[in-house]
C-alpha cells in the first residue's frame, strides 16, 4: 500500500542528505508534526505521511482503537500493515532521492509513536534519532525486535510524556525507559506538566535533539 505524505526538500540533496519521516496520532493528519519543519534543520528532508485509515471528523489512524478496553486498544493486524506499509514507503523514498549515506530519523505522535518504537527496534541499522511523544512500547508489536546491542548502538531515542496525559497514561509512556534501558539503547526520558500533547519546553527539547 502507496502511503500518501506531503514533503519538504532542501535546495541541495546528496546522497548524504539526511531525511526526516513524521507520523501523527490517531483521527489527526499529515499537517499535524509538519508544522515542525519551520524550526527543523535547513538541510534536512522533511516527510509527513498519512495514516491509511480514515476516522470520525475527517481525520485519520494507523490502526483502529478500542478505547473502551485497554486489552484490545490497539487492533494488531491493522498496525502490522500500517507498519509494513510505512517500511515499504521509506525504502521507496529513500531510494527516489538516492540517499546511501545520509541519516534516517523518525518521529511520532501517539500512534505515530507507538509504530515508531516498533520501527527501530526492528530495524535498527536503518534510523539514528527516533523521538516518540505522548507514545509508549506497545508489547504486542515487539515480539521480533533486535536484541543485539551492537546493531541498537547508533540508535538515539527522544521520548517525552504529559503528566496528565487522559488518553496515554504516563505510567504506560514510562514503560519505553525499563525497555531501552534493558536493550542497552540511549535515551532520553522527559516528563512535562501538559496533557495528551507537546508544549512548549517539550517543542524546544525536541528540537534541540533533533539539532544535534
Amino acid at each position: 500500500m502507496n502511503l500518501d505524505y506531503i514533503v519538504r526538500e532542501p535546495e541541495d540533496i546528496t546522497s548524504e542528505t539526511t531525511i526526516l519521516f513524521m507520523f501523527h496520532g490517531y483521527g489527526s493528519n499529515e499537517q499535524d508534526l509538519f508544522t515542525f519543519r519551520e524550526t527543523l534543520p535547513a538541510d534536512w528532508i522533511i516527510v509527513s505521511f498519512r495514516a491509511p485509515k480514515t476516522t470520525e471528523f475527517e481525520g485519520y489512524s494507523w490502526y483502529d482503537i478500542d478505547f473502551n478496553n485497554p486489552e484490545r486498544f490497539v487492533d494488531i493486524q491493522q498496525a502490522t500493515e500500517s507498519l509494513n506499509s510505512i517500511l515499504e514507503s521509506i525504502l521507496k523514498i529513500i531510494n527516489h532521492y538516492g540517499i546511501t549515506h545520509g541519516k534516517t530519523h523518525l518521529c511520532g505522535f501517539s500512534q505515530g509513536g507507538i509504530l515508531c518504537y516498533a520501527l527501530a527496534l526492528k530495524y535498527p541499522e536503518m534510523f539514528h534519532l527516533v523521538a516518540c511523544l505522548s507514545s509508549y512500547p506497545e508489547e504486542k508489536l515487539l515480539n521480533d525486535i533486535v536484541k543485539d546491542k551492537k546493531k541498537l548502538e547508533k540508535l538515539r531515542f527522544f521520548i517525552s510524556h504529559g503528566t496528565d496525559d487522559a488518553i496515554i497514561p504516563l505510567d504506560w509512556g514510562r514503560k519505553a525507559a525499563d525497555l531501552l534501558y534493558d536493550l542497552g539503547c540511549y535515551f532520553t526520558f522527559r516528563e512535562y506538566m501538559s496533557g495528551h500533547g507537546v508544549n512548549q519546553k517539550n517543542y524546544m527539547d525536541l528540537m534541540d535533539f533533533f539539532s544535534k
